[in-house]
C-alpha cells in the first residue's frame, strides 16, 4: 500500500502521518465496522492493532486526529479507495461468496437536513400550489417569492438581531 499511495504524497514541507498508519486503520475500521472516531480510541487500547499499523512501541495517546481519515480520503480519491477495499477483501477471501454485505456510509454525503418547522411549511405551500396547477385552479397569488424570503428570514433565529424577525416569518409562514 505505501509503494501505491506513495506517489501521492510529497517530500517536501510538513510530513504527513504515515502511509501504513492511515490505511491500516481504514483497513481496521472497515474489518470491525467502527467509526473514525472510534477506531482511533481503539487503537490506543490495542497493541495488536499498533503493531499491524507498524508501532514497534505501545503507545498511549491516539496516532492522529480522526480528522485526517477525510484528508487521506480526498488524497487517495475513489480509485485509492476501491484499492484499499480489494485489500479488505483480500484479508477475508470467504467474505466473497456471502449473500449480503454491509458497507458503512457514514462518512458519505447525505442530502437530509433536519425538519423544522419553517422548512415544513414551505414544503407545505410549494407541494399545494403543484396540486392548484395540475387541477386547473386559478390562484390570484401562490406566494411562492413571499415564501421564499420567509424562509430565509425564518433562519438563524437563535442570534439575538434576527430574533425577532425570525419569529414573525415563521408566525406568517
Amino acid at each position: 500500500m505505501e509503494q501505491e499511495f506513495e506517489k501521492l504524497f510529497s517530500t517536501q514541507g510538513r510530513p504527513c502521518v504515515a502511509i501504513r498508519k492511515v490505511a491500516g486503520l481504514l483497513l481496521l475500521k472497515e474489518m470491525f465496522k467502527e467509526s473514525d472516531e472510534s477506531v482511533v480510541e481503539r487503537w490506543i487500547e490495542n497493541a495488536y492493532w499498533q503493531y499491524f499499523t507498524g508501532e514497534t512501541f505501545f503507545q498511549t495517546e491516539g496516532p492522529f486526529d480522526p480528522s485526517q481519515f477525510v484528508h487521506f480520503r480526498k488524497r487517495i480519491g475513489e480509485k485509492g479507495l476501491e484499492y484499499l477495499l480489494s485489500q479488505s477483501v483480500n484479508l477475508h477471501r470467504e467474505a466473497k461468496f456471502e449473500k449480503e454485505v454491509q458497507i458503512d456510509t457514514t462518512v458519505q454525503e447525505k442530502n437530509i437536513t433536519f425538519p423544522t418547522d419553517a422548512k415544513l411549511a414551505k414544503k407545505v405551500i410549494d407541494n399545494c400550489i403543484k396540486i392548484a396547477k395540475k387541477e386547473g385552479v386559478k390562484q390570484r397569488q401562490t406566494y411562492k417569492r413571499v415564501s421564499k424570503q420567509l424562509l430565509r428570514d425564518a433562519y438563524f433565529g437563535h442570534h439575538l438581531r434576527r430574533k425577532k424577525k425570525a419569529v414573525m416569518a415563521r408566525k406568517k409562514l
